[in-house]
């Protein structure tokens, strides 16, 4: 018996430079949380979600972000 297809998430990928100068390239943010009015704000938020679960299991406090940048864009 054949399996159902699964729903297929989209990524839009994100060059992130934090404000002590370090990078982070390609940051994965799903596809359906950007658009609309507010563009690739809510990628911000996202990723930055992203850095406190990281820097929860490291130890360490997460870095403030300075530029977003789209790849590919």
């Amino acid at each position: 018996m054949a399996k159902k297809p699964t729903a297929r998430t989209e990524f839009v990928l994100f060059n992130v430079v934090y404000e002590d100068g370090s990078q982070r390239s390609n940051r994965k943010v799903p596809a359906e949380l950007l658009g609309g009015l507010d563009g690739d704000e809510p990628a911000k938020a996202e990723i930055e979600a992203q850095d406190r679960a990281i820097a929860e299991k490291s130890g360490l406090p997460p870095l403030a972000i300075k530029t977003l940048l789209r790849v590919g864009k």
